[in-house]
C-alpha cells in the first residue's frame, strides 16, 4: 500500500523520539502544553510503518531496499 522510504538509523531514531514525547506527556501531567507532546505520535507512526508522507512528497528515501 505505501512505498518504504525509511529504514535503518533513521527509523530508529523516529521509535525512540517519538516514545520519548509520548512518555512526556505523562509524566508531565499538570504541564499547560502538555498536549504537545502527543506530536510524537507522528514519528512513532513513521517510524513503525517504515513509511513517511514527506519523504514522498520531497523524493527522499533512506530504505536501502527498493521496494
Amino acid at each position: 500500500m505505501f512505498k518504504t522510504n525509511v529504514g535503518g538509523i533513521d527509523r530508529i531514531l523516529r521509535v525512540v523520539v517519538g516514545l520519548a514525547l509520548i512518555a512526556g506527556f505523562f509524566l508531565n501531567p499538570e504541564g499547560q502544553y502538555r498536549w504537545l507532546y502527543l506530536i510524537g505520535i507522528v514519528p512513532l507512526a513513521t517510524g513503525l510503518l517504515q513509511t513517511c508522507p514527506l519523504y514522498s512528497i520531497f523524493g527522499l528515501n533512506t530504505c536501502p531496499l527498493k521496494r
